[in-house]
């Protein structure tokens, strides 16, 4: 009895042992998480964004089928930004948060909010493969970013 006592109660200590000398290492905590997971969301969005702000401006030829699959992606993207905005993510050294965007959630949300209903609108516009309905669809959703980081983001 005593050996299959010890067979189960070690497994368990080393599980015990592993899972405190991970936390002690300095496993990220839930909001280190959070900031992480919003910053490669903002990097894959901006990585979207580049190509389609130059063709709105015409820098680049507008290329329709390339617009129509960035668009798309900003507009898959975009509704991933909210849950990162944990409560938990708030004091997380190294974000961009303004304190505001903590004590003015409300108005934070409804700023999300627009984005994501904008970038969907740009996608739907971007598959019309219309260069200056596309452009101002762009140009729209822009202006949510705009009106967002003006705000609540710290340069």
């Amino acid at each position: 009895m005593r050996q299959r006592a010890a067979r189960l109660l070690v497994p368990a200590l080393l599980l015990a042992l592993a899972t405190t000398t991970a936390q002690a290492q300095g496993q990220p905590s839930r909001g280190e998480q959070a900031l992480k997971y919003r910053k490669a969301v903002y990097q894959a969005i901006a990585w979207n964004f580049g190509p389609l702000s130059q063709m709105a401006q015409g820098k680049i030829p507008f290329d329709a089928r390339e617009f129509e699959v960035r668009a798309g992606r900003v507009a898959a993207l975009a509704p991933m930004l909210s849950e990162s905005y944990s409560a938990d993510s708030r004091d997380v050294a190294g974000s961009k948060a303004r304190p505001e965007l903590w004590t003015q959630r409300a108005d934070f949300d409804a700023k999300m909010k627009d984005f994501v209903e904008r970038s969907a609108a740009l996608a739907t516009v971007a598959r019309g493969a219309d260069a200056a309905k596309s452009k101002q669809a762009f140009l729209d959703t822009a202006a949510t970013c705009k009106a967002c980081h003006d705000k609540y983001k710290a340069d």
